[in-house]
């Protein structure tokens, strides 16, 4: 498989696809991994690290074709090869294309990827990194260009059934599931719906959810909707408004484990609306690009059916796309025509719905490597 993976600056893909590459070696397969930005800079010794990307536009894109011609060279014949790369940069010349369509052509990559993370996530590695202002609002703006200019890419290469995005997890990674886009595409790929902001406060209910996504994850190309969630960061920023705070803690993730970031309040209100429009363009992108759907309806303590309006959105959006929707339904009540006539299968436990799964031959024992 020769992948692309884009991603904006600040997500730190270096680091996360030679996590990639070092567990597919655990098991025995070789990915040889190309950091364009990485041999840009071996190309240029007399430019300082973080500040290619000041250069005048002629000679970065001279820096990265000759780059580019290098990977497609050295890349001839290799089974599995990733390619790191951007689609977009928005940095002092303003908006500008990343990357050269007659030389991606000519590579002829089989899957693009656009990897993301939380956007404080990335604003605290950008500035670790680079000397930059960008805020919040601007990175959550060059985060959708940069879905956008992959996706188009993927659509002028006639790959648009192998365009994915994936998140970088926001408490453990997904390399495994990368891996397997690359070494085990043949595996079924399924998005997990369940409810997420109302169920926050619910620890039994959230257990059980978990549970339900660590059972798909194992067996699937699982593209989970709360590795990025922006959501809490919003909440925590309007009760901080309310409290009269400027600031707020959010967890650093997969950036620095175990540690808290200082986010500016004012500046996470900038992007309200754009956390609320690309949770919902997002996630209805990862259901397109999924085999499956398979939701799971939790029993809320005081007995009603944990059904969130997003979960009925991403149910009916699974089904005007023809994909198959599998609904898993713990509570005693029945479930409405609204999610029976639009499900392929409904079952009341997740023991049931794996037991289904694998008489369909969904979990190939291929599939079940590494556990």
């Amino acid at each position: 498989m020769r992948a692309i993976v884009t991603g904006q600056v600040g997500v730190d893909k270096k680091s996360y696809l030679q996590g990639v590459v070092d567990f597919a070696g655990e098991r025995g397969e070789d990915i040889t991994l190309y950091n364009v930005g990485e041999m840009m800079y071996a190309e240029a010794p007399d430019v300082n690290a973080g500040q290619i990307l000041n250069l005048p536009l002629a000679r970065l894109r001279s820096l990265r074709r000759s780059a580019m011609k290098d990977v497609i060279r050295d890349a001839e014949g290799k089974e599995n090869v990733i390619v790191n790369t951007h689609a977009t940069f928005r940095w002092r010349h303003g908006l500008f294309a990343a990357f050269d369509f007659d030389q991606i052509k000519e590579f002829a990559p089989d899957t693009l990827i656009c990897l993301l993370d939380n956007i404080e996530v990335v604003h605290a590695r950008l500035h670790e990194d680079y000397t930059s202002d960008a805020t919040l609002k601007d990175l959550m703006v060059w985060r959708e260009e940069e879905i956008m200019a992959t996706e188009l890419l993927a659509q002028a290469l006639n790959i648009p059934k192998r365009f994915y995005v994936l998140s970088r997890g926001r408490h453990e990674d997904t390399t495994e599931t990368c891996y397997r886009l690359i070494c085990k595409n043949e595996m079924k790929t399924v998005y997990p719906s369940f409810p997420m902001t109302h169920v926050e406060k619910l620890p039994d209910v959230k257990a059980v959810i978990n549970e339900f996504r660590a059972k798909l994850a194992k067996h699937f190309i699982a593209f989970d909707p709360g590795d990025v969630d922006e959501k809490l960061l919003l909440d925590a920023a309007l009760d901080a408004v309310k409290a009269g705070e400027d600031f707020i803690d959010a967890e650093a993730g997969t950036f620095k484990p175990g540690e808290m970031l200082t986010v500016p309040v004012r500046q996470v209100l900038d992007i309200a609306k754009d956390v609320d429009g690309q949770i919902y363009t997002r996630d209805f992108q990862m259901v397109r690009q999924s085999d499956m759907i398979v939701s799971l309806v939790p029993n809320l303590p005081d007995g009603t059916p944990g059904l969130s309006s997003g979960v009925e959105r991403e149910l009916q959006h699974a089904f005007d796309h023809s994909r198959e929707v599998y609904v898993v339904w713990h509570p005693e009540k029945n479930p409405s025509p609204f999610i029976t006539e639009t499900a392929t299968k409904v079952f009341r436990t997740t023991e049931e719905a794996m037991a289904y799964f694998e008489s369909q031959g969904f979990l190939m024992q291929g599939n079940l490597f590494g556990h």
